[in-house]
């Protein structure tokens, strides 16, 4: 991003007044050439996220995302912490999908500690279970509010309220809706509640029908299709060299996914797919594409359910001297190190990067390599040349969630 600077203009021809620092000189734009600043408080800008957007006419010449406005100082909390205090703060980042975070953050401490491999399997399977079901209501949120910024209202109320069921089943077993801590270092906050596994399937059975409705009431809509469809195409290529991935890197064409390329927890014992766009409205790579992957995730990801729950009421049922704390350690003090640990979260690859010292139960330096932060860089780059109405259809197919961008 270039540097920014602080422009204060009287108002005169051929001149825009602006007086908050901006990337972009606006005596150095062209004739015609305007300064329009999209949020942040703007529904449409998900949140704290001001879009500097250079304009001509209807005619976007660049996008400059500003994001200093949240400042979650996650990195500082997890430095001043204990690893196992930390959690309540990984919730924070991505707070649409806290379960996959909290599993992420637990498996890499787990393997700085050397006690990833002693995982009871029914813990394993539960915190697949939990994070599967919070994959789909992050792409329901991302679906719902996707078609509310482009002009549809209804599906998003749809997708709330089944969403509604999802936090009701969280509530359940965590005692929280959104912020969970459920996920903890070397196991569980507790066990599955008695009779989750028959209320889960029954959910199951009622989601079938429900994405199927979603599916032609939204993605195979026709006036959806003219809205998304050749809108925002983001080349491979390009959304390699951007560090995108998740369904933003899989809607241009690539089936990469880290549940499957390191093959973490018990994914490699579970059947599902990798779903990847492939151009069937449009252009590989556009705005359809993206959203078809994440609604065809949320079948993948209740493929998983029906497996997690099949094992955890057959092999791997509830017994009385199960204890979802037995490998919790009394105190965390890894070894001298310094590590990565990654996972696929519902928005792509959330890491985190520990150093220590083998001194402290806090790490020397803790840093979070955050999927939505790069899917969102690639924003000015496909959004030239399009008209602006286009930037809002861009943006919200990138869904992206603030808590772990302006972290």
């Amino acid at each position: 991003m270039a540097t920014q600077t602080t422009i204060e203009y009287e108002y005169a021809p051929g001149h825009l007044w602006a007086s908050e620092p901006n990337a972009y000189d606006a005596a150095r734009l062209s004739e015609g050439q305007m300064i329009l600043n999209m949020g942040p408080q703007h529904p449409s800008t998900h949140g704290v996220l001001r879009l500097e957007v250079i304009t001509d006419g209807e005619i976007i010449v660049d996008a400059v995302p500003h994001i200093g406005y949240l400042h979650r100082c996650f990195e500082a909390h997890a430095q001043s912490l204990p690893f196992n205090q930390a959690i309540p703060f990984v919730d924070r980042l991505d707070y649409l999908a806290a379960m996959n975070g909290e599993h992420i953050w637990a498996m890499g401490v787990e393997k700085m500690l050397g006690i990833q491999g002693d995982i009871p399997p029914r813990i394993e399977y539960i915190r697949v279970l939990m994070a599967e079901l919070n994959r789909i209501g992050s792409h329901f949120i991302a679906i719902g509010t996707y078609a509310l910024d482009i002009g549809a209202y209804t599906p998003f109320l749809w997708l709330v309220r089944d969403r509604e069921h999802l936090l009701r089943m969280f509530e359940w077993v965590s005692g929280a809706r959104m912020l969970y801590n459920y996920i903890w270092v070397g196991g569980l906050f507790y066990d599955l509640p008695v009779g989750f596994e028959e209320r889960c399937r029954e959910f199951v059975a009622y989601l079938k029908p429900k994405l199927r409705e979603l599916q032609q009431l939204v993605i195979e809509n026709e006036i959806f299709v003219k809205r998304t469809a050749n809108v925002g195409i983001l080349p491979l290529p390009v959304a390699i060299n951007y560090g995108c991935t998740g369904p933003v890197l899989r809607g241009s064409g690539l089936r990469y996914d880290l549940r499957r390329v390191d093959g973490y927890s018990v994914y490699p014992e579970l059947e599902f797919d990798i779903p990847v766009g492939t151009g069937q409205a449009g252009t590989v790579g556009d705005c359809w594409d993206r959203n078809y992957v994440r609604v065809q995730e949320c079948w993948e990801s209740l493929r998983i359910v029906e497996q997690c729950l099949d094992r955890l009421t057959t092999d791997l049922k509830r017994t009385r001297d199960f204890d979802p704390h037995a490998l919790l350690p009394k105190k965390i003090r890894p070894k001298a190190m310094d590590i990565y640990v990654r996972g696929e979260s519902a928005k792509g690859e959330l890491g985190f990067f520990f150093r220590t010292d083998g001194r402290a139960d806090v790490p020397v330096r803790c840093k979070c390599r955050a999927c939505s932060f790069h899917n969102l860089s690639v924003i000015g780059e496909i959004s030239k040349g399009t008209m602006i109405a286009d930037l809002i259809a861009i943006l919200g197919s990138l869904d992206i969630v603030m808590g772990e961008i302006d972290r």
